[in-house]
């Protein structure tokens, strides 16, 4: 994520765009397999408040994910239907975590734990306005530390390089490891981030 992330189409205007030649995408799995494994980063003064969101509203999660993943070519749950993300969201396996900044939102991650007992980052982010100000490492430390108060066997993710740059980097310094690592091409509506000209 940039500060002053590039203005791109809401999810509702997404069309595949013939012009975007596929992309080749490396998918890295990243574990920890022991709490202290984190390492977790100075907290910013003053910090947001992380809470877990209890009833969360249809609405809400579908503006979550569309306006943080937004710039990333986050688009498999755009297209969910209102029943498949309440069927979602009452997942007892499923927990949203909501990042406050002044009351309002900053950011978000997902916890799903798993039939081993481990437990997945599902998806984790910051909206664009909140990006920059060191507020990753943050959330991160606090998304897994949030994850082993789950009684994890072992807390992992994944990222790839249509994310920020930053993002992997960040995982390895809070103490994940990769383990894997897979290459797949995928069709995206507009081109990634770090191919697009820089707004002005």
């Amino acid at each position: 994520m940039k500060v002053g992330a590039p203005d791109l189409p809401g999810p509702s205007s997404f069309r595949y765009n013939p012009l975007v030649p596929p992309v080749s995408v490396t998918r890295t799995y990243l574990e920890m397999t022991e709490p202290s494994d984190l390492r977790p980063a100075r907290s910013p003064d003053p910090a947001p408040r992380i809470e877990r969101v209890g009833e969360c509203p249809v609405s809400f999660f579908r503006y979550l994910y569309a306006e943080v993943g937004r710039a990333y070519h986050w688009t498999d749950r755009l297209g969910w239907s209102d029943e498949t993300v309440r069927r979602h969201l009452d997942d007892p396996a499923v927990s949203l975590w909501l990042s406050n900044w002044n009351a309002v939102p900053a950011g978000y991650f997902e916890l799903r734990v798993e039939g081993d007992g481990a437990v997945e980052i599902a998806y984790f982010g910051l909206l664009p306005e909140y990006v920059g100000r060191g507020w990753g490492k943050f959330l991160l430390a606090e998304a897994v530390r949030a994850a082993w108060s789950l009684d994890a066997t072992r807390v992992w993710l994944h990222t790839c390089t249509l994310d920020h740059p930053a993002a992997l980097p960040n995982y390895l310094r809070r103490g994940f490891r990769p383990v894997r690592e897979e290459v797949y091409s995928a069709d995206l509506k507009v081109p990634p981030v770090h191919a697009r000209p820089a707004s002005r």
